[in-house]
C-alpha cells in the first residue's frame, strides 16, 4: 500500500477535524505517515513542496499556489477567529511604532494581518507561537499577537487588548477571516485527492459524534488541556466553512491572497471537475 504524509499542526481545531483519521476510525485506501509541527514549521516545509497534504497558514499561498491547492475542507476560517494584538500594558496603536511585537512566525496568517494593519509597526519578533504567552507575562515583551489557545486566556492572565486582527480584516473587506487549512499538492492523483477529501469530511463527522471518545488524543497535543479552553478553541475554529470552503470562504481566501501581493493566484481550492 502507498504511504502518504500528512503534516498537521497539534491545534485542537486539527486534531479534532483528523482525529478520527489519525486513529483509524476512518477507511482509506492509502497508508497515512503523521507528522505534527507548530505552524511556522509547518509553512517552512510547505515551501519545500516535498509533504503531498499539509496544513500551512494561508498567508502563505502566494508563494506556494502553483504546486498546492486548498482541500475543500479541514478549514479554519469564519467571523470572530482572528488572531489578538496584546499588550503587558495599555498600548494604542499609535504606540507600535516604537514597540517591539512579537509574532508567531514569519510567514502566518497573524503575522500578514499585522503588517496590512499596522504596516508603520516594523519592530517585530518572530518567535513559536506558544513562546508569546509567557513572554507577555514574564514582562520580556510588552505587546505580541495570541494565536491558538492562547487567544482565549490572556485577559485571566492580566493582559490587555489592543486590536483585535480578526475584527479588523472583517471591517475591511467583509468577508470571513481565512487563517489557514490543509492544502494538497497538485500533481496528486485526482482520485487520490477525491479520497482524501471525503476521509477528511468522514473524520469531522465522526469527531462531532465522538467527541468524548477522542477529546485524550486532543489533549495529547494541546498546550492548555483545560475540556473548556478545547472545547472553545474547536468551536471557535471549526464550523461550516471547515466542513465546506463554500464559495464565500473561497472568495475571502482569495482576496487574502491577492492582498498578500500575489494578484494572478488562481484555482486556489481543489474541486473535482
Amino acid at each position: 500500500m502507498e504511504e502518504l504524509t500528512v503534516a498537521l499542526s497539534p491545534c485542537p481545531n486539527d486534531t479534532f477535524t483528523f482525529g478520527p483519521l489519525v486513529l483509524g476510525w476512518v477507511k482509506i485506501p492509502v497508508r497515512l505517515r503523521w507528522v505534527f509541527e507548530d505552524i511556522e514549521t509547518l509553512n517552512r516545509l510547505a515551501l519545500r513542496g516535498e509533504i503531498p497534504l499539509i496544513k500551512i497558514s494561508y498567508a502563505l499561498f502566494p508563494e506556494v499556489w502553483e504546486r498546492y491547492q486548498a482541500l475543500p475542507v479541514g478549514a479554519a476560517l469564519g467571523r470572530g477567529c482572528g488572531p489578538l494584538l496584546v499588550a503587558s500594558e495599555p498600548l494604542s496603536p499609535e504606540d507600535l511604532s516604537r514597540v517591539e511585537v512579537w509574532l508567531p512566525g514569519e510567514h502566518t496568517t497573524a503575522h500578514l494581518l499585522f503588517r496590512l494593519a499596522f504596516p508603520e509597526a516594523r519592530h517585530r519578533r518572530f518567535v513559536l507561537y506558544h513562546e508569546i504567552l509567557p513572554a507577555l507575562i514574564s514582562g520580556k515583551a510588552r505587546a505580541g499577537v495570541l494565536i491558538h489557545e492562547e487567544r482565549f486566556v490572556y485577559e485571566k492572565r492580566g493582559l490587555y487588548l489592543v486590536r483585535d486582527l480578526g475584527a479588523w480584516w472583517e471591517e475591511e473587506t467583509g468577508l470571513p477571516l481565512p487563517l489557514g487549512g490543509p492544502v494538497v499538492r497538485r500533481d496528486l492523483p485526482e482520485g487520490l485527492k477525491s479520497a482524501l477529501t471525503r476521509a477528511v469530511r468522514e473524520s469531522l463527522r465522526l469527531a462531532r459524534e465522538r467527541f468524548p471518545e477522542l477529546l485524550p488524543f486532543i489533549r495529547s497535543y494541546a498546550q492548555d488541556l483545560s475540556r473548556e479552553v478545547i472545547s472553545t478553541h474547536i468551536s471557535t475554529y471549526v464550523n461550516e466553512y471547515t466542513e465546506d470552503l463554500g464559495e464565500e470562504g473561497q472568495r475571502a481566501l482569495q482576496e487574502l491572497v491577492h492582498r498578500a501581493g500575489a494578484k494572478g493566484a488562481r484555482d486556489l481550492v481543489w474541486g473535482e471537475r
